[in-house]
């Protein structure tokens, strides 16, 4: 019988679809790649956990050296008006009286 531009009907036959037993050499290789997985999953659990502790830390610093820049401009400030009051006592104590 002739097709002509049709495909051919698939050949079907039970035996030559199966795929083949696994052999010992196949057992290891997909135990190894099971394995190496979980190792990998476990590394990336790991590296996520870390990562947000790390993010949690830098949150904390950021808070910290908010806090130390905000310390910074009170204690500058404080300091410049302690200076000024020593000046305006120290200008009135020389003058006459």
């Amino acid at each position: 019988m002739c097709y002509g531009s049709q495909r051919l009907p698939p050949f079907h036959d039970d035996n030559n679809t199966r795929s083949p037993p696994l052999t010992d050499v196949n057992t290891e290789a997909v135990e190894n790649l099971r394995l190496r997985l979980a190792e990998t999953e476990a590394r990336l659990q790991r590296a996520g956990a870390r990562e947000a502790e790390l993010s949690k830390k830098l949150v904390e610093m950021k808070r910290f050296v908010s806090l130390m820049e905000i310390l910074e401009c009170y204690l500058k400030r404080r300091f410049v008006d302690q200076q000024q009051q020593l000046a305006h006592l120290v200008v009135q104590s020389w003058v006459p009286k």
